[in-house]
């Protein structure tokens, strides 16, 4: 996993809508990069949901909210129609992005082990670096947590 002060490793991935993003073009902007495991399950709609109401606060202190999972575009245009969703969600399916921030690990539930997302957010600095990191992120006021973070930077 990168740690702060770290270059924030570069990707260029399909999107929402039908686009890409390309993460070294928004520089000198800061961006919030979250990952989560699923579209349209009961924790990270909330995630999406609470960085979508926060959106224009994150957009006038110079951020941009990319969220990353492995669905494809077409779950993620589903997942934003479905919930009003304004954030950018990206595509990894292949799983690159999600191992270069080590954030695609082993979980356990029942017993059982699998590979899964691990929800982590990074807070990337207008010169490209990582300047806060959130493992294991609880969803309930993180949103709010990372805003007061992105405002001060």
């Amino acid at each position: 996993m990168p740690a702060i002060g770290d270059i924030a490793p570069d990707f260029t991935l399909p999107r929402d809508g039908g686009a890409s993003i390309t993460l070294s073009d928004l520089k000198p902007g800061k961006v919030v990069l979250y990952f989560y495991p699923k579209d349209d399950t009961p924790g990270c709609t909330l995630e999406a949901q609470d960085f979508t109401a926060r959106l224009a606060d994150f957009q006038a202190a110079g951020a941009t909210v990319i969220g990353i999972s492995k669905d494809s575009v077409k779950a993620h245009d589903k997942f934003c129609k479905k919930h009003g969703l304004q954030i950018v969600l990206a595509s990894d399916e292949g799983g690159t992005t999600c191992e270069d921030y080590g954030v695609w690990v082993e979980k356990s539930m029942y017993g059982k082990t699998y590979m899964g997302i691990e929800r982590t957010t990074f807070l990337i600095d207008g010169a490209g670096k990582i300047a806060r990191v959130w493992p294991k992120v609880s969803v309930k006021g993180h949103a709010d947590e990372v805003l007061a973070v992105v405002k001060a930077l």
